[in-house]
């Protein structure tokens, strides 16, 4: 909150109290072999967030070579309409034993695309996928 001084213009920008336009908790779908455990998003001054925990329930996704870091690309969820980016970016995601690559794109596709050790995905892997953009929401 901005604290006026004498002299000072009441402008919108000050007085904007940057409190949330739109949020929603609902409308992540998970792709098959994925369930969804939480999303939410939040909208506040033209940026966009969005946090997904994505459980993978189908079977281990394995690495192309060992070592390599490089999966088959897969889709593991979409996001809603209105929380989709305006351009297709590429986001981090982790579990407790190892993260990688995904992108996200603008019909809301989020596909994961690396991992980093030799693991690979394991079934029953929780990923937690948080990433922002500027969407001039207002």
């Amino acid at each position: 909150m901005t604290v006026f001084l004498a002299g000072m213009r009441a402008t919108a920008d000050r007085m904007n109290d940057n409190s949330a336009s739109s949020t929603t908790t609902s409308g992540l779908v998970a792709a098959t072999g994925f369930s969804i455990t939480s999303f939410s998003g939040t909208k506040v001054n033209g940026i966009t967030f969005v946090n997904c925990v994505i459980q993978r329930t189908g079977a281990a996704i394995a690495e192309l070579a060992t070592n390599s870091g490089d999966i088959t690309d897969i889709l593991c969820a979409t996001l809603p309409a209105g929380w989709r980016p305006s351009e297709t970016t590429t986001v981090l995601w982790g579990t407790t034993v190892n993260d990688g690559r995904a992108s996200v794109s603008t019909t809301g596709d989020i596909t994961l695309i690396t991992t980093s050790g030799s693991g690979g995905i394991g079934t029953n892997a929780t990923m937690r996928i948080s990433f922002m953009w500027i969407s001039q929401n207002g």
